[in-house]
């Protein structure tokens, strides 16, 4: 899941000063779940927004803000409120905000920061635990990412700043990945697999920009 959260309304007034008439585009799946762009929000966004004098053109609640053709068809079905609107106001993560770029000539204009792809643990709490770097090392280190859950984003570890609690150095209300990595791969009789160098990552499979184009096989998947 993205985790998003609302920029300041002075933030967001401060980057649509210049429009009168705004349309509000949300996103039904992350950031509903963050409670920062949801049906709840966008609603409470019209007000503020109403309060501080804008013309509210209408709003949608996109299921995935960030797919290209959902916000398309949105759009083209609210056509008539689009025409109107001077600006449009995305209350989804930044590949929301570029999906509505990518299906109008009106400006966009983010109402959310972004900020990593984070695991669920409970309602409204979120554990970031991959940080989609193209090249996972998880099935070495047993399911724990030392390149997310280490500051130090140390392939090979512990550093010499763990405590004797196994307390991070950089955090010391987290505990050690590296130190969770060994007590996992204890418990399995595994331990000398730690022995094992991990090599230096291939960063050029996290290279910005990226595109993926499946390709579906019948019968013959590779």
């Amino acid at each position: 899941m993205i985790i998003t959260k609302q920029k300041p309304i002075s933030a967001i007034i401060e980057t649509i000063t210049g429009y009168k008439n705004i349309f509000i585009t949300g996103c039904g799946s992350c950031a509903t779940l963050c409670k920062s762009g949801g049906e709840e929000e966008v609603a409470q966004m019209e007000a503020d927004l109403k309060a501080k004098g804008f013309h509210i053109t209408g709003s949608t609640v996109i299921d995935e803000a960030c797919h290209v053709l959902l916000t398309k068809r949105a759009y083209r079905e609210l056509s008539s409120n689009i025409k109107k609107s001077d600006a449009i106001l995305v209350m989804a993560c930044g590949a929301g905000v570029q999906a509505s770029r990518l299906a109008t000539d009106i400006p966009v204009i983010p109402a959310l920061d972004t900020l990593f792809l984070g695991n669920t643990m409970r309602f409204g709490v979120f554990e970031q635990y991959c940080s989609m770097c193209g090249d996972c090392v998880l099935a070495t280190t047993d399911g724990i990412c030392p390149v997310t859950r280490c500051p130090k984003g140390l392939l090979n570890g512990p550093c010499g700043g763990v405590d004797n609690d196994g307390m991070c150095e950089v955090d010391r209300s987290r505990k050690c990945a590296w130190i969770e990595i060994y007590e996992a791969l204890k418990k399995r009789g595994q331990v000398d697999r730690m022995k094992n160098i991990i090599p230096p990552k291939d960063h050029s499979k996290g290279s910005h920009p990226s595109s993926l184009d499946v390709k579906v096989r019948k019968g013959n998947a590779e």
